[in-house]
């Protein structure tokens, strides 16, 4: 059973790993993604993570599809309070519906509140920045919703730090809600640019981190040793820019401690996440119901002071 964390300065209480909402409707049909969901939430997990945009990449689909199949399973599941759903908007659905004016943030949320087939989403979060907008229209945008009850709390992902800090301080100045999470890359390969940008404005706002790309598209999995390894999967290519020197000394580096734990690579990966005090849940998706178990049971590991060190060390920056 997953212990509960708190969600930054909200009141939300969610489970230490989101579900990554990317799959339904593209690797997962309806059918699979309710017997993830229905297992997910029946080992004590509550919270989802999808966009408006999933997935639009997949040939034939034109975004909706993942917040469709979440919505249908929710309206069948009939326990709407019990699951926290993080989705978010801004990027494109098509030519004209994009961005973070005012009128389009009214416009997206009605849409994902239809797809969703919920009147309320707990955590909406802006997908990625529009600089063509003043964040002072975005935020008092999305408070409006907050007002309504269509949204208990706002997020920001793919922000650079100053534009969340500056949505923030105009938030506080004119008291509307701020952001309370960020949804950042981070995981034990790509550390930098989030410890080096944004950690210090995460500790200055307390807000939670929910970090993708938790396993490195696969690659912290550890299936993925040289480059003919890398047509194993269709993600294989995405995955190539981590087969270097600082790469393998990881791998060795899980390898040690998978080994001591008896426990999966991607297991290993996601407990070292969660022994991070800034880290409130890595999001991280599965395909099956094997996959889902190693999620689940990765909150479960302790991993001790000298397997910490020596996973920090082989990941330094």
């Amino acid at each position: 059973m997953a212990h509960k964390r708190k969600l930054g300065l909200s009141t939300l209480e969610v489970s230490p790993i989101a579900f990554g909402g990317n799959v339904f409707g593209w690797t997962l049909n309806e059918e699979a993604s309710f017997q993830l969901l229905d297992a997910w939430v029946d080992g004590g997990y509550n919270f989802i993570d999808t966009a408006d945009v999933y997935s639009k990449w997949v040939p034939g689909n034109k975004g909706g599809e993942s917040e469709t199949i979440i919505g249908n399973w929710l309206s069948k599941r009939k326990k709407r309070d019990d699951i926290i759903i993080a989705t978010k908007l801004g990027g494109e659905m098509n030519n004209d519906k994009k961005g973070l004016k005012a009128s389009y943030v009214k416009e997206a949320v009605e849409a994902s509140l239809q797809r969703l087939k919920t009147d309320y989403i707990d955590l909406y979060q802006t997908h990625y920045d529009d600089e063509s907008t003043p964040v002072e229209e975005t935020m008092e945008a999305l408070n409006e919703l907050i007002q309504e009850g269509k949204v208990r709390y706002i997020g920001a992902s793919n922000y650079r730090a100053e534009r969340v800090a500056a949505s923030n301080a105009f938030a506080k100045k004119n008291g509307l809600s701020p952001y309370v999470s960020l949804q950042p890359l981070y995981n034990l390969y790509d550390r930098e640019k989030f410890e080096r940008e944004y950690l210090p404005l995460v500790r200055s706002e307390g807000l939670a981190v929910l970090n993708y790309y938790a396993l490195a598209s696969g690659f912290l999995t550890g299936k993925y040793r040289n480059e003919t390894d890398l047509s194993k999967s269709p993600r294989g290519q995405g995955v190539k820019h981590y087969l270097n020197e600082r790469g393998t000394r990881i791998l060795i580096a899980l390898d040690e401690v998978s080994a001591n734990k008896k426990a999966s690579h991607a297991q290993i990966a996601l407990a070292w996440l969660l022994h991070k005090p800034f880290i409130t849940a890595p999001i991280a998706s599965a395909t099956n119901e094997k996959q889902l178990n190693d999620l689940m049971t990765a909150a479960d590991i302790t991993l001790q002071p000298e397997e910490l060190i020596l996973l920090d060390h082989a990941s330094a920056w």
